[in-house]
């Protein structure tokens, strides 16, 4: 500090010019120090920032990243609705997280947290959307029934199958499905607008729909009396009932469950019954349909963490039935797929609005 104000006083006077006085030195002096701390804390306020955004940089990055191109990685935190679209990016697409991770600047890792923060902030506020209809809602799942020919019916109920790759932690032996496929059991009942009314979730493919049926809450709750709560109805076959499910030849039964009589010599009111009862039935196929095409990471088979496929598929039927309340449009003709959610005062608060056409594989995220 005392060699550069010896250079400044030097320099500041001619050669033959009068001297500063004692009191204009220690002005300088102290001017120029003032200017020195000002600088160091300068600099070192921008060091401290360098170093926040290198430990950003490498926290955002997957622990196996190699080469410059892996570290050019923004410093900006990412947002909400950056994350969300990244999710249904990948739900929709179906894709690997090393795949579709360039056109986010996601790495893997940070991928694997954002699909598993997205699947329970859908878990955690929209869980309604899920739910067995009671009140106006059931009146009219009932009502639409009834105009099929089946009066207090509540639902239809399959099994579907998300296929997924050889498990890794697991006995895979259990994952083998009598197709001679890996993968887990998703259980759901269905109205006729196809809307999701229960889904149960994550039991292994080797095991049967009825077995899966009896694990389940839905058949606890039948037998508690939950379910079908309404007045009793005398059915075209001389059966009474308080409320029954429509299921397939792969399900017993029982005082809750209607099944084809599917015999071969069947009378003509068996048969005009069977085919009724399937034509009523198919809207669970139909939803099944909708809800692969739609979302095709579950088209297909796929590697996934088996603890969190449950929960993603159940954040995927959620999403199933927004885009029905929201009068979204599906064309079931899967070259011409398309999802387009542009989302404004009527949207699910949260959600981002969001556009994907596959046709041209492109995405957008709108702010």
């Amino acid at each position: 500090m005392s060699s550069v104000v010896d250079m400044l006083s030097v320099g500041g006077r001619d050669e033959g010019g009068p001297r500063l006085s004692a009191l204009e030195r220690a002005a300088v002096t102290s001017a120029v120090a003032a200017v020195i701390m000002h600088c160091e804390t300068e600099v070192e306020g921008e060091r401290r920032w360098a170093r926040l955004r290198a430990r950003r940089r490498k926290a955002m990055q997957p622990p196996t990243c190699e080469g410059l191109d892996s570290v050019a990685i923004s410093d900006a935190v990412f947002e909400p609705d950056h994350i969300v679209a990244y999710a249904l990016y990948r739900w929709a697409f179906g894709e690997t997280y090393e795949s579709n991770t360039c056109s986010f600047g996601i790495g893997r890792a940070s991928g694997l947290v954002a699909i598993r923060d997205v699947t329970a902030e859908l878990l955690l506020v929209y869980r309604e959307k899920v739910v067995w209809p009671t009140g106006v809602r059931k009146v009219v799942v009932l009502r639409a029934f009834g105009d099929k020919g089946f009066p207090n019916c509540h639902g239809c109920i399959d099994c579907t199958h998300t296929y997924i790759d050889k498990p890794a932690n697991a006995a895979p032996e259990d994952y083998y499905d009598r197709k001679r496929r890996f993968s887990v059991v998703a259980q759901v009942v269905v109205d006729l607008d196809l809307r999701i009314l229960d889904v149960f979730v994550g039991y292994s493919g080797s095991c049967h729909d009825v077995r899966v049926i009896h694990l389940s809450s839905l058949w606890s709750r039948a037998a508690a009396g939950e379910l079908f709560t309404g007045p009793p109805v005398l059915l075209s076959f001389q059966v009474q009932t308080n409320g029954y499910l429509m299921a397939d030849n792969g399900y017993p039964p029982s005082e809750w469950m209607v099944v084809p009589y599917g015999s071969t010599a069947q009378t003509p009111f068996e048969a005009r019954f069977d085919n009724k009862q399937k034509t009523a039935r198919g809207a669970v196929e139909r939803a099944f349909g909708r809800l692969k095409e739609m979302w095709r990471l579950f088209l297909g088979s796929h590697k996934t963490n088996m603890e969190t496929l449950p929960q993603q598929f159940v954040a995927l039927c959620i999403l199933h039935n927004i885009l029905i309340n929201a009068e979204i449009p599906f064309d079931e003709t899967p070259t011409e797929f398309a999802v387009e959610w542009i989302l404004g005062s009527s949207a699910p608060p949260g959600l981002c609005a969001w556009k994907l056409v596959r046709g041209k594989r492109s995405c957008c995220v709108k702010r």
